[in-house]
């Protein structure tokens, strides 16, 4: 992508919403017309909508560095933007660290968080340097030197550039401090290769590196012709039927940058990277997760999920159990795996041993994933009483085999097939959460009517999203 600076006479321009109130915003940065095509998926922005019910929304962004083995986890969240006397309100920065350790700074005020209403822009200024004190919080991405000179605690993150500084503050989070090193920080870039689709048939890479560039010295970008991703929960997603969504935003990706952990400096070149987001009222009330890409087949990416959510959209506290398998193969092709589509079924310990199966669309793929009973780390969520809370466990050391068959002409996998991938890694995240739950899961997915006939309708949600003029598409 090509990025103009100041003197630059391109006319087309991207917002930058102020706060994260989704209904003020300005024209501010300039973009070429020539940009190359971006891996954008749906729901890229933030999706409060201005009201004062319960909402959260968190952003995860994962790092493999594979010299050392070693994982980290960038983890944002605002909970409550509206509600000044919501006493789970709050601006939350995790950081799952290198051997499994972890750091997390909470701010009970939310008034210093913003985001872009339709990118993936955020940031939040826990406290100004000293020469900065004073002036107006920064509320719009800016350049790393100018960041780093004026921002001593706080962050600032987008598709291709995050950067952050954050003490161990605990205090206003439920349960006992949980931070293992007494701070953090880190500078980095993200080139987007796969968003949740086909991955792009040729690799435009000078569209993210510029756009890195961008940020960098404070411009934005708009991706405009990129190809069509999909929505991770279907259409749907673009309702109140579900709480909460979920979307896969970068399914592989790489990083480059530091990352300052405690008194240990961790640098890093083109590191498999991937990102997702939650947004809503509240967590399952139990799932199971497992991401990897990170196999000894190179290109090839998994994200799995089995969970017990809720139905908000005319059934009031009515659940359903839903898993999914998405995998993306060598040669870019996108297996979407979904309760709507075929099977889906799952059984996982409380710790320790995750095992995913789904029969959808002409293939069969079986997920095996386990780690040591000692590894791990607890992780807060959002949470529909109690907030930040310790709700979830997480590794970065899972050991994982995926395997997926191409079915016969009957639908099934031939005895004695072998199938077409047959991959394994020692680097996969595992989490479980919610509960708590002490027995093992064993279930199938049954996803209730009429959504999964209403999931099905031919609705592309990322040639909307790409069709629509900013001013009229939703928030998110």
């Amino acid at each position: 992508m090509q990025l103009g600076g100041p003197t630059n006479s391109y006319a087309a321009c991207t917002y930058r919403a102020v706060r994260g109130c989704p209904g003020r915003a300005r024209l501010c940065s300039r973009v070429s017309p020539s940009s190359q095509s971006i891996v954008t998926t749906p729901h890229s922005g933030y999706h409060w909508d201005g009201s004062s019910r319960r909402f959260f929304e968190g952003w995860y962004f994962k790092v493999t560095i594979p010299e050392n083995g070693q994982s980290f986890a960038l983890i944002y969240s605002i909970e409550d933007p509206a509600n000044l006397n919501s006493p789970v309100g709050g601006i939350g920065v995790q950081v799952m660290g290198p051997d499994d350790g972890y750091i997390c700074q909470f701010n009970r005020n939310t008034d210093p968080f913003w985001a872009s209403r339709h990118r993936l822009e955020l940031g939040a200024v826990f406290k100004q340097r000293p020469t900065t004190a004073g002036r107006p919080l920064l509320r719009q991405p800016v350049p790393q030197a100018e960041f780093s000179a004026g921002v001593e605690q706080g962050f600032q993150a987008s598709q291709f550039w995050h950067q952050g500084s954050i003490l161990a503050a605990e205090t206003g989070t439920p349960g006992p401090p949980l931070s293992s090193v007494d701070q953090c920080s880190w500078a980095l870039s993200m080139t987007p290769k796969v968003g949740w689709g086909n991955a792009p048939t040729t690799a435009a890479l000078t569209g993210p590196a510029a756009a890195i560039a961008g940020y960098q010295n404070g411009y934005s970008s708009k991706s405009s012709d990129a190809p069509s991703q999909k929505a991770t929960a279907g259409w749907l997603s673009m309702l109140s039927v579900f709480e909460p969504h979920w979307q896969v935003l970068m399914a592989e990706g790489s990083a480059s940058g530091w990352l300052q952990w405690g008194q240990q400096r961790y640098e890093f070149t083109s590191a498999p990277a991937y990102a997702e987001k939650n947004w809503g009222g509240g967590f399952p009330s139990k799932w199971v997760w497992v991401q990897c890409n990170t196999f000894d087949v190179h290109g090839l990416s998994v994200t799995a999920v089995a969970a017990r959510r809720q139905l908000v959209l005319g059934l009031q506290g009515a659940e359903e159990d839903v898993g999914m398998l998405g995998i993306h193969l060598p040669d870019g092709t996108f297996l979407e795996m979904v309760p709507w589509a075929g099977e889906v079924e799952w059984s996982a310990d409380p710790w320790g041993r995750w095992w995913l199966r789904s029969r959808a669309r002409g293939y069969e793929a079986v997920l095996d994933a386990g780690c040591d009973p000692h590894a791990g780390t607890v992780l807060r969520a959002p949470t529909a009483d109690n907030g930040l809370a310790p709700h979830c466990k997480d590794t970065f050391f899972g050991k994982c085999r995926l395997r997926v068959w191409k079915l016969n002409g009957q639908g099934r996998v031939g005895p004695g097939q072998a199938p077409i991938i047959d991959a394994s890694s020692s680097t996969a995240a595992l989490e479980v959460g919610g509960g708590p739950w002490w027995l093992p899961w064993t279930a199938r997915a049954e996803m209730l009517e009429p959504f999964k006939t209403l999931v099905q309708l031919p609705i592309d949600t990322g040639a909307i999203s790409k069709a629509l003029p900013d001013f009229v598409k939703p928030p998110g």
